[in-house]
């Protein structure tokens, strides 16, 4: 079994994008091993984050905590980012995932 991908969502609310993110989110993670933790941009930790991570807005995107996007998910992109790692996992033989940044 592959261990699931850790993608962060930096949220805020009455954000339009921050909830296409959830349904691109929802969609990704029932093809693909993805664990969403979301955070609300409101709190010590969503604004530490989304400065570590040069995020201007909502919705912020991590991936195994490298930068991945803010605003629009693009959803294609992060396909093609989930369909590498997964097969870098597979060619490993192993669990472990590891990012470029």
């Amino acid at each position: 079994m592959s261990a699931p991908v850790a993608i962060t969502l930096l949220t805020q609310s009455s954000c339009g994008l921050c909830e296409h993110a959830k349904e691109v989110l929802g969609r990704l993670g029932a093809e693909f091993a993805v664990s969403v933790t979301e955070i609300d941009l409101r709190t010590d930790e969503g604004r530490h984050l989304a400065e570590g991570a040069g995020v201007l807005f909502a919705p912020g995107v991590l991936i195994e905590g490298h930068p991945f996007s803010y605003g629009r998910l693009p959803e294609r992109k992060l396909r093609k980012l989930l369909q590498y790692l997964a097969a870098q996992q597979r060619a490993n033989g192993d669990d472990t995932v590891t990012t470029t940044s």
